[in-house]
Formats: structure tokens, sequence, C-alpha cells
């Protein structure tokens, strides 16, 4: 990932109109949880990864769409739509937990730390404006509440 300074100017003021959009956060959780070894953990990443056989991300300006990817997934069926000068793909080529660490989460359950994984997980386009990924967001925490999902684990890229 470049430096701000090294991005053109165009690129530059327009990272810097988004910190605006970034909303602020309380340094409290929403809700009170159980231990660890109870949780249902899903994923949700915003590396702009899919299925093979998945439609690809739109221009990532616009992407405020997402990608539902199934729990039992192999991790080498993912690919990656986000394309950038900006954003160096190689660690996922070689391993897709990089971005997206299914297989280490199914080692988590397998061994008892965590209860169980989600039966699907999700994917969003890192590049998308923040304001219109609130509709679809709350559409995921509604199917995150479905599948009684009480923990997730955010990979931002």
């Amino acid at each position: 990932m470049p430096r701000l300074a090294e991005l053109g100017q165009w690129e530059r003021e327009l990272l810097l109109q988004m910190i605006d959009e970034i909303p602020a956060f309380s340094g409290q959780p929403w809700v009170a949880g159980p231990p660890l070894d109870e949780r249902r953990v899903a994923l949700i990443t915003t590396s702009g990864i899919h299925r093979r056989d998945d439609v690809a991300y739109a221009d990532g300006a616009v992407a405020n769409d997402y990608r539902v990817i199934p729990g039992d997934v192999d991790a080498d069926d993912l690919v990656m739509s986000h394309l950038s000068t900006n954003y160096d793909r190689t660690g996922f080529q070689q391993d897709a937990n990089v971005v997206f660490p299914i297989d280490r989460l199914r080692e988590l359950a397998d061994e008892g730390v965590i209860a169980s994984l989600a039966r699907y997980h999700y994917a969003f386009m890192g590049a998308a404006r923040l304001p219109g990924l609130e509709p679809k967001a709350r559409e995921v925490a509604g199917l995150l509440k479905r599948d009684a999902v009480d923990a997730v684990l955010l990979t931002p890229v």
C-alpha cells in the first residue's frame, strides 16, 4: 500500500475527503457476549474476494454490493476482483487465508477455541464509499442474526 504522499494529487484529495465519511464509534462493544468457546463466528472481509463462479465486483468506487461465501468453501476456490495499482494481491494469491482466514477459523473450531463457524460469510469491495454501504451492512447484519452468529472477524483490506 503506498503512502499518501506517493499518490497522485486527485487520488490523495479523494482519500482525504473520505475521512469525513468515517463514522465515530465509542470504544465499547455493542453487546456483551458469551465466552469465545461458545461463540458462532463469521468472517466479513473488504478484500473484494468471491467464488470463481460468482459475478466480479463492479468498479470499486460504486461497488456497494457483497458476495456470500459459503462456510464450506475451499479457499482455493476464491478469487479477488479488487484491482488497483496501489494494492498488492501477492499474499492472497499465495494463501487466501491472508485476507480470508477460513482455514484458521476451522482449526479453531476443531480445537474447541470457538464453538462453530457460520454457514455463510461475506465479502465486500474495500474501495466502496461508506455512505452507500450502510444499507448492505444492515442487510448482512440480518443474515448474520438468522445464522445465530454472535461474533464476527473483520478483515479490512
